[in-house]
C-alpha cells in the first residue's frame, strides 16, 4: 500500500528520517522508499503509524480524514 501521507506526518512530528527509522525499528532506505511512493507491508506500516503517534489510516492513500 502507499503511504502519500508519510512524509508529511513525519514533518509535522519534526523527525527526520534517521530519526523515525529508529523509532519505528526499520531502516532509512525503507522510509526513503516509502516517501518516494513504493508499497510498504502492513506491518511495516504499523511500525510507523506506532512511531509516530497516529492511526495506520492516517498513513495510508486514500484514507478518510488528514
Amino acid at each position: 500500500m502507499k503511504l502519500p501521507k508519510l512524509r508529511p506526518v513525519r514533518e509535522l512530528k519534526l523527525l527526520n528520517q534517521d530519526e523515525l527509522a529508529d523509532k519505528a525499528g526499520v531502516s532509512r532506505g525503507t522510509i526513503q522508499r516509502l516517501e518516494a511512493g513504493y508499497d510498504a507491508r502492513l506491518p511495516t506500516v504499523r511500525k510507523l503509524a506506532a512511531a509516530l503517534g497516529v492511526e495506520p489510516s492516517e498513513l495510508v492513500e486514500g484514507a478518510s480524514g488528514n
